[in-house]
């Protein structure tokens, strides 16, 4: 691997639009570019066996679109951000109708299994399950996403485990 070109380097490649140039001289500049000229030469890569959270860090670290798979050395795939953002829709369960929460609860153990279990003896379902850092470090924000009761009954169920509700709809 020796470079990669992305957008970007394609659009530094290119006259501006305010140039002086005509149409004709432009397309005759560009007709002498070559891909070596507007490559980028560092390239970061992943092998296939990376783990995609580990993929999508050293993206947004580096503000990069995508990145190259290798298997021995030799490419066999690219990740992009359009696969990080399906991948995004499914953890979420963007594609099934449900209730979705955004909740902050205790960060201790049996938190989780609180919450869990009061959806399911509810009659609920989970879709989707996420989650985060909380506002402090005594706290995590759960999003999930649930099917078989409404909004209010997803809300009477989780009530007593959870410390505040941000969202639900």
């Amino acid at each position: 691997m020796v470079g990669i070109v992305s957008a970007t380097d394609l659009f530094n490649a290119s006259p501006s639009p305010v140039s002086s140039l005509s149409v004709w001289e432009m397309n005759y500049l560009l007709s002498k570019v070559t891909v070596n000229q507007v490559m980028t030469r560092k390239v970061w890569t992943v092998a296939e066996d990376t783990p995609i959270e580990e993929a999508a860090r050293i993206m947004a670290d580096n503000k990069i679109g995508g990145l190259p798979v290798l298997r021995e050395g030799k490419v066999v795939g690219m990740i992009t951000e359009t696969d990080l953002f399906k991948i995004f829709l499914e953890f979420m369960g963007a594609r099934e109708k449900g209730v979705r929460v955004t909740a902050l609860i205790d960060d201790k153990p049996g938190q989780l299994a609180k919450v869990t279990k009061a959806v399911a003896e509810a009659g609920g379902n989970f879709i989707a399950f996420g989650q985060f850092t909380g506002t402090d470090p005594s706290t995590r924000l759960l999003t999930f996403k649930v099917a078989g009761f409404k909004k209010e009954a997803v809300k009477k169920a989780v009530n007593s485990v959870v410390k505040k509700f941000w969202d639900i709809r």
